[in-house]
Parts: structure tokens; sequence; C-alpha cells
């Protein structure tokens, strides 16, 4: 079973980092700066808070691990509607993960995973990306729009939080992008295949 994964803005960062993914460790303390901006720059920038670092490190696991999924799309439906899907939201993620690996790397985080090998709330196991390239037309739709759901459901919900309760402006700027993009595209799925018929 999969850890539950509740995050109330207040303890965003316990939550990320602690939902079956203790083992991970707190991200480290942010690097010195090294650009030469003065005092004032530097506040307009901001520092990245554990939540921030905490925050971009789950939705970069997330992502890598929804693009196969999507992937996967084109050669197993013939609809034209979950292609057309499919594009708009395989490139809204990867616009967010460059976003969000370039921002780990200003917050001077490790670039190694922390979540590799974790199943957590929104990502897709092993054994369901197997079955997804099992299957074909209709029951694949089923599977997909099951995942899809859960993913977007799941990233716009901690993004929500890191909205609330992060430090570091241009992340949490990302997570409004998350939260706009991901409604979007959670209206046009349900349309697609209503939440009474998800699997």
């Amino acid at each position: 079973m999969r850890p539950s994964l509740a995050v109330p803005s207040v303890v965003l960062c316990v939550a990320l980092l602690g939902a079956g993914c203790a083992a991970a460790g707190p991200p480290p303390p942010t690097r010195p700066d090294r650009t030469g901006e003065t005092p004032a720059a530097a506040a307009t920038t901001g520092a990245f808070s554990p939540t921030d670092v905490a925050w971009l490190q789950l939705t970069v696991a997330m992502s890598e691990r929804l693009l196969p999924v999507l992937d996967l799309v084109p050669a197993r439906t013939t609809d034209p509607a979950w292609r057309a899907l499919a594009g708009r939201v395989e490139e809204s993620q990867q616009a967010d993960l460059i976003r969000s690996r370039g921002l780990l790397a200003e917050s001077g985080a490790p670039a190694t995973n922390p979540h590799e090998g974790h199943d957590m709330p929104g990502m897709i196991t092993e054994a369901e990306l197997t079955a997804l390239r099992a299957a074909r037309g209709p029951a694949f739709d089923r599977l997909v729009a099951r995942h899809l759901r859960a993913h977007l459901s799941q990233a716009v919900r901690i993004a929500r939080a890191e909205q609330g309760s992060g430090a570091h402006p241009a992340t949490t700027a990302l997570a409004a992008t998350v939260v706009r993009d991901g409604s979007a595209e959670l209206t046009r799925l349900d349309w697609l295949d209503p939440p009474t018929r998800a699997r």
C-alpha cells in the first residue's frame, strides 16, 4: 500500500520528506551566494527553504515517472482527443522538469533523486507501467486516465501547499504554474473520462 501524503501547508516539508521518503534525509543548506549580487538583489531573488527543495525534488521525481506513460499514448490509442491531451501534458511536464532541475541546481541540492525507488501518491509503479505497455484501445485509455488523474491531482495538491509554505519566489511561481496547468488538464481529462468512470 502506498503511503498517504497529506500536505497541510505548515508541514509541507515534513510531509514531502517523511511520507515514505524519510531515508532521503533533509535537504542540504542553501549554497552561499557566489553571484556577486548586492544585498538588495539577493533579497529580491530570495533563498531556498527546505520546503522549496523538498517540493522541487518530488516534482522532478513525479514528472520522470509520468513521461514514460505519455510516450505510450500515440501507439496505443486511435483517439485523437487522447493524443492531444497527452501531447499537452507532456509539453507542460517537460517544461516544468527543466525549470525544476534548474532551480534545484541553483539551490545547491544534490543532483541525485532522493525518491528513487519510492512509490508515492501520483507516481506510477513499474508494475503499472508494465500493465500499460500490454494494453491497447479503450482498456489503455482507462488505465491512462486513472494514472494521469492521480498524478495531476497530487501534483496540484502539493503545488498549492508549496505556494503557501515556500520561500523562494521563482519556486513558488513554478508551483503556481503547476496548479494552473494541472487544473486545466484535469478539466480536460474529466471531459474525456468522467470521474464516475475512473478505475
